[in-house]
């Protein structure tokens, strides 16, 4: 669930930039807090997660599904065979963010369903992206895939899906995938949002290359990368459990608003990250070479993107362009 509605702020921060609203300064969705939303945008982007996901939202607080896993487990091992079972385990799991316990739960239910479960296929490709969102453009992406093949009118599916296929470059499905999901009737709140992608899209779509079709320009983006490696002290590389995320964000200091690449990966030392065009949340913001950005890695105790008291973080300067590979250390504490 995280990971949706972080990708689904991107299209909140999309429409309070095509409206002039400066970001930084004001409340906003939770994945994003710190970029300044309204509150009528952020209601838009929950009804779109309430009208196309299959989870019971009231009852899916995390405490609550805590408390009943271990009871739907165990049932589950005196009947294996109850597919709907497997699969409203997998949402538990994710709910109290358990995630390689929800993936094993996913592909059980994959199994029992011989590979034609929409929801399996979502599921699993969901959790795999939230513990790692390079999976977007790998495994997750295919599962995605698989299930518009499987149902091409799948709601959360095609949302996924044109967020994968924008990561992938393939611009023009990403547009019609999104064009799809305005057929589906969504909620008043949140149809601006996505018809302000879908303009973003066309504009970048329509820059592409130049007028008589040599892509010239193109490479000077599609080459810009970050390359950095993440190391942190030894007291807090051990204080990073298991599955704990680092996400690693390219910000532009010089303009407020959505960073113009970021990676959420497990928090394990040393490793070593490259950010490109690809990680970029929306097609119209990325990097570019000649540009001097802040590159901030973050461990996040709360597994979520903002921060919070206590994440420690590192950050350091990179010119795009110039710059090899440079070292974050994650020396300092949000306070």
């Amino acid at each position: 669930m995280l990971l949706f509605l972080t990708l689904a702020a991107s299209l909140v921060l999309l429409a309070i930039l095509v409206v002039a609203v400066p970001l930084l300064r004001g409340p906003g969705p939770a994945p994003w807090a710190a970029l300044g939303s309204i509150a009528v945008l952020l209601l838009g982007s929950t009804a779109l997660y309430a009208t196309w996901s299959n989870w019971n939202w009231p009852e899916a607080s995390a405490s609550e599904a805590s408390g009943s896993v271990s009871t739907l487990a165990r049932r589950l091992a005196r009947q294996p065979d109850d597919l709907d079972g497997w699969l409203q385990l997998g949402g538990s799991y994710s709910a109290i963010q358990q995630y390689p316990l929800a993936l094993r739960a996913y592909e059980r239910a994959d199994a029992l369903a011989g590979g034609r479960s929409v929801e399996a296929l979502v599921g699993m490709a969901e959790t795999l992206a939230v513990m790692d969102d390079s999976q977007l453009v790998g495994r997750a992406g295919d599962l995605f895939e698989r299930a518009l093949e499987l149902d091409p009118q799948a709601g959360k599916a095609l949302f996924f899906g044109a967020i994968t296929a924008m990561r992938r470059g393939e611009l023009p499905k990403s547009r019609e995938r999104f064009a799809r999901l305005l057929t589906l009737d969504p909620p008043q709140a949140v149809r601006p949002l996505i018809e302000q992608q879908i303009a973003a899209l066309d504009n970048a779509i329509g820059g592409a290359g130049p007028a008589g079709g040599t892509g010239e320009s193109a490479p000077a983006t599609t080459q810009a990368s970050v390359r950095v490696t993440v190391s942190a002290p030894t007291d807090v590389a051990n204080g990073a459990t298991a599955g704990t995320p680092l996400f690693v964000f390219v910000r532009d200091p010089d303009t407020p608003g959505p960073p113009l690449a970021v990676k959420r990966v497990a928090a394990k030392f040393p490793l070593a990250l490259e950010l490109t065009a690809a990680d970029a949340m929306m097609p119209s913001r990325a990097i570019t070479a000649g540009k001097r950005v802040l590159v901030v890695a973050r461990i996040s105790r709360t597994g979520q993107p903002e921060a919070a008291s206590g994440d420690p973080y590192g950050e350091v300067s990179y010119d795009v362009g110039k710059d090899g590979v440079r070292e974050i250390v994650i020396d300092r504490v949000t306070p």
